[in-house]
């Protein structure tokens, strides 16, 4: 991914939690002082979007904004695509190119996914950093360069400096300030303004006379969830409910898994079947019930004991089986679904052999 300022970007940062504000204070802080800077936050939190705006808000604002992300290329291009390289520097190189360092000079180098890195990138990655000149592969000249370095991982980078993956000195010349931006489920009240924001924005592309807004029932399903893949993941939600809804009135309706489904094809439950809910409790055994309707749905009415205490306990496991996997086998949406207590429900759950193992 090769992208500079030049080209201006729509993107905004948008929250009003204190955790929120208060990781883009210090941001905006650390923006006006020529040092690197660490962004750290799980996948989808909007680092790029933070280093965007410690870019803009820094000195060098007028200057190129160069991105790269260390994960997309492999370890064998990485060190070229930083450090450039000379014509004949290995197979393929025809002609020399500039790398990352030279484009940003005079401004930022945004490097995403900093974890990944080799060890042999970190080293020249250090040179770098400390002496402000590069060399390109296959060269023996040192290219003087005014970079300033942000970077951003999903990792605990002290974990891997333990672990010997990761250099201690080239952390420690990083680690002017470290910005980390809080999940999405810890920042009260922001699901309710950024899925207004996405589903304005949406139905202004569907070319919609007007935003109807999120009805009571589409904001507390939205409101009730974890959101693991953080705002990204709660923009295709929202942008996907709004686009689906074909009535008048506000948006009532939220499909949180797209592949959620009865006739999910055998053995693909999902992934979270034991997540845990909102109180640390483990969540029931994924089970795959038959789709309804269905020959196997048929067969498990007909078949075994006749009697009648048996064949509707039978009945209401399936029941409660089904209605776990439709809402991503999260207790208190299932129970909202059943239209039963949280302990109501705990309590169908254990009778019927449907709580995980405690981990």
């Amino acid at each position: 991914m090769r992208q500079s300022l030049g080209m201006e970007r729509t993107s905004q940062v948008i929250g009003q939690s204190g955790a929120f504000l208060d990781a883009l204070e210090r941001a905006s802080r650390a923006a006006a002082l020529d040092r690197p800077v660490l962004v750290i936050g799980e996948r989808g939190t909007g680092k790029e979007l933070v280093a965007e705006r410690l870019h803009r808000l820094s000195p060098r604002w007028d200057q190129p904004l160069v991105i790269m992300n260390c994960a997309a290329l492999p370890e064998t291009l990485i060190e070229a695509e930083l450090f450039g390289h000379e014509a004949g520097a290995f197979t393929g190189a025809t002609k020399a190119r500039a790398g990352r360092f030279e484009e940003a000079d005079g401004g930022t180098l945004f490097l995403d996914e900093l974890g990944t890195l080799s060890m042999a990138a970190q080293d020249r990655l250090l040179r770098a950093v400390e002496y402000g000149e590069i060399t390109r592969i296959g060269s023996s000249r040192p290219v003087r360069v005014d970079v300033r370095i942000v970077a951003a991982t999903n990792e605990h980078l002290p974990d891997k400096v333990d672990r010997h993956e990761f250099r201690a000195d080239l952390l420690d010349r990083l680690c002017f300030e470290v910005v980390t931006l809080p999940p999405l489920r810890a920042r009260a009240g922001d699901v309710v303004v950024l899925a207004d924001h996405f589903g304005r924005r949406m139905a202004a592309e569907l070319g919609w006379q007007r935003w109807p807004g999120f009805g009571p029932a589409a904001l507390d399903h939205l409101s009730g969830h974890r959101w693991p893949g953080n705002v990204r993941e709660l923009r295709n939600v929202v942008e996907r409910a709004v686009y689906r809804w074909e009535q008048d009135g506000p948006v009532d309706s939220i499909e949180i898994d797209p592949f959620a489904s009865p006739y999910r094809p055998r053995g693909q439950a999902p992934a979270a079947t034991r997540a845990q809910d909102e109180r640390g409790e483990p969540e029931a055994t994924a089970i795959a019930p038959p789709p309804p309707g269905s020959d196997d749905e048929v067969a498990a009415c007909e078949v075994g004991p006749s009697d009648f205490k048996s064949r509707v306990a039978r009945f209401e496991r399936e029941l409660l089986a089904r209605a776990l996997a439709e809402n991503r086998f999260n207790q208190r949406q299932t129970a909202d679904a059943l239209g039963l207590s949280y302990d109501q429900l705990r309590h169908a759950l254990r009778r019927h052999d449907l709580i995980g193992t405690v981990a």
